[in-house]
């Protein structure tokens, strides 16, 4: 990504729309009459619970409850469109959006390019294969042996190609391609962030699988991304730091995690997100 949750996380979980806030849930606007300021959002769309697109083409999903949240502390209206995972950076940098809300990792190459806030939240990887398998991530042998899959450019693959190199990998633009190739049986394995995993496991699809060995903690914080040198970071870490005080926050994670612990208490615990310093355009850190 509350029980086991709520305590990993930050707590969390409200309505789609924030409490000052209106939302449109065709374009994933939220109006603030107070002022005629728009916040221009960028997210994936396309990584559940995180973020996805609904069939009537609507944004949900925490990081659009959270965008909304902030655009409402903000005073001003939340424009939240989808943008494909690899271009996400370019078209904020291309002054398309002004900030990125959409799980992405603090990472030292994408610190180099844009500015992160403070973390809202704290990400650990977990392995998933069938009920079945005999697969044990904790045998290195045997991940260089089966075929594993992953979301491209995320987090999960970066950690593969560090960790297991030897290991014959396959990469998908969207985790639910990823997921779909797992349930088909043309993975033996796929490495992917907790909480979009948990939630599959859920699914139909998920139905039959199950995940192996523990949690890997990466010390993995998600932020928002603005560009370099752009003063509405510290305009959004105050914003963060109002709707953790009064609870807005933690109502928006009991909704989109607050269940999951009845399913795996063990592997459910999203670790809470630090209320550590904002990071710098020089910290570390969609995955």
């Amino acid at each position: 990504m509350v029980g086991a949750l709520c305590a990993m996380l930050l707590g969390a979980c409200q309505p789609a729309s924030t409490p000052t806030g209106q939302a449109d849930t065709q374009n994933g606007s939220t109006a603030n009459a107070a002022t005629g300021r728009t916040l221009r959002i960028a997210t994936e769309g396309a990584y559940r619970p995180f973020n996805y697109t609904n069939a009537d083409g609507s944004l949900d999903g925490f990081d659009v409850d959270i965008a909304k949240a902030l655009c409402a502390e903000l005073k001003a209206q939340c424009e939240i469109k989808a943008q494909d995972w690899d271009g996400i950076i370019p078209a904020l940098n291309a002054h398309k959006y002004d900030a990125i809300v959409s799980a992405m990792s603090v990472t030292p190459e994408r610190a180099a390019q844009v500015d992160f806030t403070e973390p809202y939240f704290d990400n650990m990887l977990v392995f998933l294969a069938r009920d079945d398998s005999t697969f044990n991530p904790d045998d290195t042998a045997q991940i260089d042996s089966h075929t594993l899959t992953a979301q491209r450019s995320t987090i999960s693959a970066q950690w593969l190609a560090n960790k297991h190199p030897n290991a014959n990998v396959k990469l998908y633009d969207t985790l639910d391609n990823a997921f779909m190739d797992l349930a088909a049986g043309r993975a033996d394995a796929m490495v992917a962030d907790r909480a979009p995993a948990l939630v599959w496991l859920q699914t139909p699809s998920g139905q039959g699988f199950s995940q192996k060995g523990a949690p890997i903690d990466i010390q993995d914080k998600l932020a928002v991304a603005v560009r370099r040198g752009d003063p509405l970071k510290g305009e959004i870490n105050s914003a963060l730091a109002a709707i953790r005080s009064n609870g807005t926050y933690d109502r928006i994670v009991q909704q989109h995690f607050g269940g999951l612990s009845a399913h795996d208490s063990a592997a459910s615990s999203v670790t809470a997100a630090s209320a550590a310093p904002a990071a710098t355009s020089g910290s570390t850190s969609q995955p």
